[in-house]
């Protein structure tokens, strides 16, 4: 079992083992869960909106489409 070590700003890095066996790649979100006393770090299914090019939005509607992001980010990984 490969071990990591958690730095100073409380950051760990994924063996390269681990990281070739399920293809994680940089730059990749991952959600992270407590199991009990595991940590259980997964890929995050996280789908990104995006807008139709071409088409002039409105300030309300940006500012509506931008409350929901932020409100997806904070219940995201839960």
């Amino acid at each position: 079992m490969p071990i990591t070590k958690v730095t100073r700003n409380y950051q760990i890095t994924i063996p390269a083992e681990i990281r070739k066996a399920l293809g994680i790649k940089e730059g990749e979100y991952l959600a992270v869960e407590i199991r009990g006393d595991e940590i259980v770090i997964k890929r995050a299914k996280k789908t990104w909106k995006t807008f139709k090019l071409g088409r002039k939005l409105t300030a309300e509607e940006l500012e509506r489409i931008s409350e929901e992001a932020m409100e997806e980010e904070m219940t995201w990984g839960q």
